[in-house]
């Protein structure tokens, strides 16, 4: 009987679209291992992130409200979910590699800070501005996971990590799907919290950008989404026809208008940046502090890189708590 990896091969070499890539065609990873056999290299990748400890900690990580008190707020785990099924649909309908698609959805924010951009601004200023959460996240499964060792993930993955934002376009369209996956997320379920909040209403979404896109939360996804298999279908690249894309883009300038700065949801931000900054000098003059894991890091890069590896990682919640224990004398805090 043949092993279900090479049957799951064969079907992906008969049902897939050339367009798709292959996990056959993998550049490998940058350690050996054993061969799975009931698994393809993607599905063992998707694996490995789902049972890491940085996935774990995307539960308690910011996406647009601060540590947010509220059970049906977004946060970074719940915002990759979506991402994810978002990217599945899209896969699917083009008959691409969903489980490419997948193991870069689910990966593609590891590298995030505490509390949102809010923290990587303070990485950018403090660390390097070169500071990315896209290149941290390649950081933690190529060095920080697993006790140093890292994830050891597939270059497609890594490079679907890599690249889900900003101007560096991935080498699979599996990654572009997640460049798209990932924008519909955010703009549609940031909309949805802001309107929870009370920092939006229904009727102040600008009337044009409702008609062409949808009025609800559902209606504007599922227009996104067939819009990209429409332009896409058949076709070597990932699109959208151009007045969708021209109403997403306007739809997501008014969320940066509206809620991204200067709103409600981001007064909080300048005491998150204030703390993180204090805790970085903190452990930056007192590199002893730093938990063991990180004497490597400091021997081999800079303190810094350490420091900037330590907070990077964090859940919003332990940030704050580590603060209050540093910080906060123990008789002034809330019991």
């Amino acid at each position: 009987m043949a092993e279900i990896r090479e049957l799951l091969i064969q079907r992906e070499r008969m049902t897939l679209s050339p367009y798709a890539f292959l996990s056959e065609n993998t550049k490998g990873r940058e350690k050996p291992c054993t061969v799975c056999t009931q698994r393809t290299e993607f599905q063992r990748d998707r694996d490995r992130i789902i049972h890491s400890q940085s996935f774990r900690r995307l539960m308690y990580k910011t996406q647009v409200f601060l540590a947010p008190a509220g059970d049906h707020y977004r946060t970074r785990l719940t915002h990759t979910l979506e991402v994810t099924q978002i990217g599945r649909t899209i896969a699917r309908a083009l008959f691409l590699n969903e489980d490419l698609t997948e193991a870069i959805a689910l990966g593609h924010d590891l590298g995030h800070t505490p509390f949102g951009h809010a923290g990587e601004t303070v990485m950018r200023n403090l660390f390097s501005p070169d500071f990315s959460h896209n290149k941290q996240g390649v950081r933690v499964v190529e060095k920080l996971e697993n006790n140093g060792e890292g994830l050891n993930l597939t270059f497609e993955v890594r490079n679907g990590i890599a690249c889900h934002s900003g101007k560096e376009m991935p080498v699979t369209l599996e990654g572009a799907v997640i460049r798209f996956a990932d924008r519909i997320a955010y703009i549609n379920h940031d909309i949805d919290d802001a309107l929870r909040a009370g920092i939006l209403r229904q009727d102040e979404i600008p009337a044009d950008l409702r008609a062409i896109l949808g009025e609800q939360h559902g209606e504007r996804i599922n227009t996104m989404v067939s819009s990209i298999v429409r332009a896409s279908t058949d076709r070597p690249e990932i699109r959208m026809e151009p007045d969708i894309q021209e109403a997403t883009d306007a739809l997501r300038d008014f969320l940066f208008a509206r809620v991204y700065r200067d709103s409600v949801a981001k007064v909080e931000e300048v005491k998150a940046k204030e703390m993180l900054a204090q805790l970085f000098t903190y452990f930056a003059d007192h590199p002893e502090k730093l938990p063991i894991d990180y004497l490597e890091t400091i021997s081999k890069e800079s303190v810094e890189r350490a420091v900037c590896d330590y907070l990077s990682g964090m859940t919003d919640r332990y940030a704050i708590e580590l603060y209050r224990d540093l910080f906060i004398p123990e008789v002034w805090r809330v019991k």
